[in-house]
Parts: C-alpha cells; sequence; structure tokens
C-alpha cells in the first residue's frame, strides 16, 4: 500500500485549483490531444472543432498550472504535456474510466 504524501494547506489549495482546471471537459480534450506530441493552437484549434482565441484562452490556463508548456518554433507556439506526472495521471484516470466496474 502506498502512503500519501503530506501536504500543506497551501499545498491542498494548490491541487484543488488543479482538479478545478481539470474539471472543464474543453481543458481535459486539449490535455488529451496534446498527450501524444506537442501541438501548435492552430492544430488544437482545428482539430478539436474550437476557435484559437478559446484555445489560447484555455492553453493559457492550463500552462499557469503547469499542466502544459510550450516550446516557439518559428512564428508558432507548440503546446506538450508538461511531464511525466501530468501524463501519468491522465492516462490512469481515461484506464480508471474504462475499467469495468462489477460493483456499479
Amino acid at each position: 500500500m502506498t502512503t500519501a504524501p503530506s501536504a500543506s494547506q497551501h499545498e491542498i489549495t494548490i491541487l484543488a485549483e488543479t482538479f478545478r482546471l481539470l474539471g472543464d471537459p474543453t481543458r481535459l480534450r486539449i490535455l488529451f490531444f496534446c498527450l501524444p506530441e506537442a501541438k501548435s493552437v492552430g492544430d488544437i484549434a482545428d482539430s478539436l472543432d474550437l476557435s484559437q482565441t478559446l484555445v489560447s484562452h484555455h492553453l493559457r490556463l492550463l500552462r499557469g498550472a503547469r499542466l502544459v508548456r510550450g516550446e516557439r518554433r518559428s512564428k508558432q507556439i507548440f503546446y506538450e504535456i508538461a511531464d511525466s506526472h501530468v501524463s501519468d495521471m491522465l492516462t490512469d484516470m481515461a484506464t480508471h474510466i474504462d475499467e469495468d466496474h462489477v460493483d456499479d
């Protein structure tokens, strides 16, 4: 059994805000779209049928929460999942949702 790390009140507040950000379906779609590789704002907007303005807004929030990071390539910024903690959490939760639950 894994023991949970202790967290300060400040860390709990940051974690709660992070989960609040993850509660938005559009932001989750953006994160899952960026999971395999870095994507440009235009690619994200076109593929998810969203406006570039909306995508930029969500990416700003996700970047502020350190869930994604951007890398400038020429005139475009490509966004990718910030680190393996974020990608593992997304993958693990998607797997959890897909599992058969006999108790449901």
